[in-house]
């Protein structure tokens, strides 16, 4: 008898779409937090900047947007659906994308969330879909 035991309810990958949901969704408070920052001209960032386009206001409205996209893709992720998970895919990659323009205003924590987006969109690509659905 083998020490590992198998469920007929275990599906592969229900942890990593859970875990890409919940860390989804902190990345959305984080993002929406760091968007209030920026537009406040709050004195966390780094003084005299230079962004790829714009200023440090315009960048916070369009983290604190990437945030409440992320917060509603986490939500929805909850419910399985396929269109939830490419919802998810896209507003990771979108945000793995504006968190490498934002980098001047917070190099390090912009790179830690980039790879946070990266982990999510491997556990949706790999993991999530239809097929959670079918237990």
């Amino acid at each position: 008898m083998s020490t590992q035991q198998t469920y007929a309810g275990d599906v592969k990958g229900v942890g990593w779409v859970l875990f890409a949901a919940i860390i989804l969704g902190l990345a959305g408070i984080w993002n929406f937090i760091d968007g209030i920052l920026a537009i406040s001209r709050s004195h966390v960032y780094v003084g005299n900047a230079h962004y790829v386009f714009s200023d440090l206001r315009t960048w916070g409205w369009i983290v604190m947007l990437l945030g409440i996209a992320q917060g509603l893709a986490a939500m929805a992720l909850l419910s399985g659906s396929e269109l939830a998970r490419w919802f998810g895919i896209v507003v990771a990659g979108v945000n793995a994308i504006g968190q490498l323009m934002y980098m001047q205003s917070y190099p390090l924590w912009a790179l830690a969330m980039f790879v946070v987006d990266i982990l999510i969109i491997y556990a949706l690509a790999v993991y999530g879909g239809a097929r959670l659905r079918d237990t």
